[in-house]
């Protein structure tokens, strides 16, 4: 008689992803997946404007950390200056700079204030915003000081792979803002530096859509 062949059995080390875990690991690789590219999409999909004028009431720069001994990072130094060539080709006729000590003791503001006067910049232009300690306070915080000084549009300036979770935060605003994204160049923002940028601003992107706009508004 020819022997009967018996069903090969799954490989014992195969065994475990057949249960509840493996099914429980799955999922959560699925809903991870999920969300980050949910988080691609939006950025890739953020309208980068709400308007296609030309012509500012205020260039609106936001924060980002002063180095530990309070001097001005590249960073910063990048977004000041480009907010500076704006002001000078008439974009706008006043700067309104925002950020408070959200890293350190230093006020982002401040020192990004005392970058735009050496660069040339009236005091008097300047507008500053002391307190943010993120973007969706950075925007709150400035359209309310925009809009009790009368002013109803603002070119926002940050670095390229900031803009879209901010054009997300600014389109949220409760009160009526026009603005335009603005990218401040930097030859930080090239090669191994950027993609890092990018996941960090992918991960802060998953989680403005998760919970933070929801928890933290204006």
């Amino acid at each position: 008689m020819p022997t009967r062949r018996l069903p090969r059995r799954p490989a014992r080390h195969l065994r475990p992803l057949l249960g509840w875990r493996g099914r429980l690991i799955l999922a959560a690789i699925l809903i991870v997946t999920g969300i980050f590219a949910s988080a691609f999409l939006a950025r890739r999909l953020q309208p980068l404007q709400n308007t296609t004028a030309h012509h500012f009431d205020a260039i609106l720069v936001l924060g980002t950390p002063a180095d530990s001994d309070g001097n001005p990072t590249p960073t910063q130094l990048d977004r000041v200056t480009e907010a500076v060539r704006e002001y000078q080709r008439g974009v706008a006729p006043r700067i309104l700079l925002t950020g408070g000590p959200a890293h350190n003791r230093f006020v982002e503001a401040q020192v990004m204030a005392r970058v735009a006067q050496a660069l040339g910049i009236p005091p008097g232009v300047l507008l500053i915003e002391p307190r943010a300690q993120d973007t969706i306070q950075n925007a709150c915080y400035s359209a309310a000081i925009l809009s009790q000084a009368g002013l109803h549009s603002a070119e926002v300036i940050s670095s390229a792979s900031h803009l879209p979770r901010a054009a997300m935060i600014f389109s949220n605003l409760p009160q009526p803002l026009l603005w335009r994204m603005h990218p401040a160049p930097s030859a930080m923002e090239s090669g191994a530096y950027s993609h890092a940028s990018q996941a960090v601003e992918l991960l802060k992107t998953a989680r403005y859509l998760l919970w933070a706009r929801w928890l933290e508004h204006c």
